[in-house]
């Protein structure tokens, strides 16, 4: 396999802005006095609470869960009481129940959090059902729960791992650390999942404007015969996990697909971590690591977050706005991240990053008329035409968006990004998709 500048075809060169965060350790974010922890952060079933008002909890005790396959349990990042069970607002953009703890300060562990023992001793059924019990998901995207996107159908026959460390959003550096200074848990996740799938090739893609993180993966990995670190080509969106897979494995994943189609699983970097630390130290996914960066914010800095902590803890963390208002608070980055309308939100277990604009990056530029210049076809990884999908998107003609394929659209805004005329590509399909697919689903 060619192990340099790997890519797929598409795609745009953004400026990366990682100069702010990218050097800088890991640093343990300040005990939040009061976590509001979401019951539901991931794709599929929300949780059911466990506990109710006034019960006292433990840090890594489950606090939610669901009887669904599609779920992942949610557990309590801190030690304390139980203040409420209410419905707040996430980053998502949903309204969802909360659970409402105070924190005691003492951090007293919940008693499950030991470790699981070897994993050469343990089964790939055992290895999937501590990643199911600690509730991990997809750290990098969705949230996709990781027991699932590890259990495929016997049909699906799976001959590759690849860990995701692309993290090719501009801004976010916090995967970029991770792999820094913390790779020998990434190879031991990785090994873990290979494991699990009862594979023996494992490839780490990594974009080559992270040397720093190759040259550790590498070291870290010596002497694993059936594991090979890759560089990529640093373009946006090279962390999608289907073009991972096209410019690492050569292979294409269907319209509608999923890389099982193709016979392979992705994971993120920091999903691949929480999977070491499960096995090794009996830990749930109730913390990760969160970029807090921008011109906007004073003090940058990669925060080891505990789930639930708000989104204004980190920012005064960080020094506060470095100028007197902010022109945006993005969660994510500024491709895919969700604009948000309070710093009051909490951390979830899908927030790689919080990024400040100040007033004049944020100052939108005037929209023109389509020129239909051709670039945003150019640039689709997904060989879709943007230009017709917005067009028939605006124009509320949905079957005619859904015959040129538009639930394939990634929403990576790499058409609104090149658009010279500044249209709103991806948020009118981004639309239409929501439209298909209430369609679809009302005729159920």
């Amino acid at each position: 396999m060619k192990l340099e500048n790997l890519t797929f075809k598409g795609g745009v060169n953004v400026p990366h802005h990682k100069d702010l965060t990218e050097s800088l350790p890991i640093e343990k974010a300040k005990e939040p006095d009061v976590v509001y922890i979401p019951l539901h952060q991931h794709v599929g079933a929300p949780c059911d609470s466990l506990v109710k008002m006034g019960d006292n909890v433990k840090v890594g005790q489950k606090i939610g869960q669901s009887d669904a396959f599609v779920s992942a349990p949610v557990h309590s990042s801190v030690s304390g009481t139980v203040k409420s069970i209410t419905s707040m607002s996430t980053p998502t953009g949903q309204t969802v129940k909360c659970v409402v703890i105070e924190s005691d300060g003492r951090n007293e562990l919940d008693e499950s959090i030991k470790p699981k023992g070897s994993l050469n001793e343990l089964s790939p059924k055992e290895i999937i059902g501590i990643i199911k019990e600690a509730g991990i998901t997809g750290m990098g995207g969705a949230g996709f729960p990781t027991h699932v996107k590890l259990s495929p159908p016997p049909d699906k026959k799976i001959d590759a791992v690849l860990i995701n460390g692309a993290e090719c959003e501009p801004y976010l550096t916090a995967d970029h650390r991770l792999m820094v200074e913390h790779p020998e848990k990434i190879i031991f996740g990785l090994k873990a999942i290979m494991k699990a799938v009862e594979v023996n090739k494992g490839v780490i893609g990594i974009e080559k404007n992270k040397p720093d993180a190759i040259m550790a993966l590498r070291d870290a990995s010596k002497g694993e015969e059936n594991i090979e670190v890759v560089s990529l080509k640093a373009k946006y969106p090279q962390g999608d996990e289907k073009r991972l897979i096209n410019a690492v494995l050569g292979r294409v994943v269907p319209s509608g697909g999923l890389p099982m189609d193709v016979g392979a699983i992705v994971c993120n970097v920091a999903s691949t971590r929480a999977i070491a630390e499960a096995i090794l130290e009996g830990k749930p996914l109730y913390e990760r690591v969160t970029t807090v960066t921008g011109h906007g914010i004073k003090e940058p800095k990669n925060l080891v977050t505990k789930v639930g902590t708000p989104f204004k803890d980190l920012i005064e963390q960080c020094g506060g706005f470095a100028e007197g208002s902010p022109g945006k608070i993005i969660s994510g980055g500024p491709m895919m991240g969700i604009v948000q309308y309070s710093i009051d939100v909490p951390i979830i277990k899908g927030s790689g990053g919080i990024l400040i604009l100040t007033e004049e990056e944020a100052r939108p530029e005037p929209m023109q008329p389509c020129i239909k210049c051709g670039k945003c076809i150019d640039v689709c990884s997904v060989n879709l035409q943007p230009l017709y999908l917005s067009s028939y998107a605006l124009k509320k003609d949905f079957d005619k968006a859904e015959d040129l394929n538009a639930l394939d659209c990634v929403e990576c805004g790499s058409c609104s990004y090149i658009c010279p005329a500044k249209r709103p590509l991806v948020e009118s399909i981004r639309f239409a998709k929501r439209e298909i697919i209430a369609k679809k689903k009302s005729k159920k």
